[in-house]
C-alpha cells in the first residue's frame, strides 16, 4: 500500500540512495546516477529545514517500506512573489504508470491551498510526454521554453516552463 507523508531526517540516507537510483533511470533529472552532491549530515539539515518551514513541503512516497517517490513544494517567501511556488516530483521507474505521479501531485495542490499558494510552476523536459500529460491533467499550462535549460554529455536539452493558477478561495475557506 502506497503511504505519502512528510520527509524527516531519519529518511536522509534512503533519500540519498533513491537520487542515485532514480537520477541513473532517466535523464529527466537535474542529476545523473552519482545522485546530489551533499552529505547524509546535509541532507538531514536540509530536511529539518524543509520541515520547519511555512512554505515548503517534501513529501515522500513509500511502498513496502522503500522510497518510491517524491516531491517538492517550495513558496517564495520575498513579499511581491509569495503568492507562488514551484514544486517537483519524481517516481522510480519500476513504479511509473501505477499513479503514484498523480498521488503526489494531489498532495502537492493540497498543500499549496495551505500555503495560501495562487500560482504553482515547474520545469519539465519538453520531450518527457508522460510527465507534460500528468501536469496537463491538473491544468498546468506550458507559459514558455528554455533552450538549454540543462545540458547533458554535451547536448543542450529543452524545457517547458508550466504553471498552474490555482482556483481563489471562498471567503469561507480563507478563514
Amino acid at each position: 500500500m502506497l503511504e505519502i507523508r512528510k520527509a524527516d531526517v531519519e529518511d536522509a540516507e534512503e533519500l540519498l540512495e533513491y537520487c542515485k537510483a532514480t537520477g541513473g533511470e532517466s535523464d529527466n533529472l537535474s542529476f545523473g546516477a552519482e545522485g546530489l552532491p551533499v552529505s547524509v549530515e546535509q541532507e538531514k539539515d536540509w530536511l529539518k529545514g524543509m520541515s520547519e518551514s511555512e512554505k515548503q513541503v517534501f513529501l515522500v512516497a513509500k511502498e513496502d517500506g522503500r522510497i518510491v517517490g517524491t516531491a517538492a513544494l517550495s513558496g517564495f517567501a520575498k513579499p511581491r512573489m509569495d503568492h507562488r511556488g514551484e514544486i517537483a516530483i519524481s517516481v522510480r521507474k519500476a513504479m511509473w504508470g501505477r499513479r503514484i505521479g498523480t498521488r503526489l501531485m494531489e498532495e502537492l495542490i493540497r498543500w499549496a491551498g495551505q500555503f495560501d499558494l495562487e500560482i504553482i510552476s515547474l520545469e519539465v523536459r519538453s520531450d518527457n510526454e508522460r510527465a507534460i500529460r500528468l501536469y496537463r491533467k491538473f491544468g498546468f499550462e506550458t507559459f514558455g521554453t528554455f533552450r538549454g535549460f540543462m545540458k547533458i554529455n554535451g547536448e543542450l536539452i529543452t524545457y517547458d516552463l508550466m504553471c498552474l493558477h490555482l482556483p481563489e478561495k471562498t471567503e469561507e475557506e480563507k478563514r
